[in-house]
């Protein structure tokens, strides 16, 4: 499957939830806590590759997420390939014995909404509120459009990469992006 997304940054969740429903998105999925944990070989051959292998942990269900690298474009775009699971630490188990190590885990309290094609989920990360945006090209622009944004305000990169821009400016020690790491 291809996922095409992009991100777009809120000062507070409240101003994010009030952007969606003023541009007429409806509740897809209720607030939760998402616990991400990303893995590699110890030779980080994935992140040379520019491929995330992903364990995601939220309501005591897990899933599995591999993505391919990002092509070049102005929204980010890429093969992404999931599967649900019971049990995340099993998912975990499995990874190890494989040959895989955890190298990054973080959080974000995640509510979702639908709007013409495109899925918003309301992110409340350690560092800011985002909005990511997953559909079509033309109905992303559609709906950035709604969201009283253009494309310049898009941003491409990942959690992992926010994170490193930001943790000092929201006082964050240890090199996970969790909450309660202040």
């Amino acid at each position: 499957m291809i996922e095409r997304e992009v991100k777009l940054s809120f000062d507070t969740p409240d101003e994010a939830r009030a952007a969606v429903t003023a541009a007429g998105a409806l509740p897809l999925r209720p607030c939760r806590l998402q616990r991400d944990t990303l893995f590699d070989t110890p030779d980080g051959a994935q992140r040379r590759r520019g491929c995330a292998l992903r364990v995601r942990a939220e309501h005591g269900g897990a899933w599995l997420t591999f993505k391919g690298p990002v092509q070049p474009g102005s929204m980010k775009v890429r093969d992404e390939h999931e599967t649900q699971a019971g049990s995340r630490d099993v998912l975990i188990r499995i990874l190890r014995e494989l040959g895989f190590d955890a190298w990054f885990t973080y959080e974000k309290r995640r509510e979702e909404y639908a709007a013409d094609g495109v899925t918003i989920a309301v992110d409340e990360t350690p560092v800011g509120t985002f909005l990511e945006l997953e559909g079509g090209e033309a109905a992303i622009l559609d709906v950035t459009r709604a969201l009283g944004r253009t494309p310049d305000d898009f941003i491409l990169g990942s959690y992992r990469s926010l994170f490193l821009e930001r943790r000092e400016t929201f006082g964050i020690v240890g090199n996970d992006m969790v909450f309660g790491e202040r």
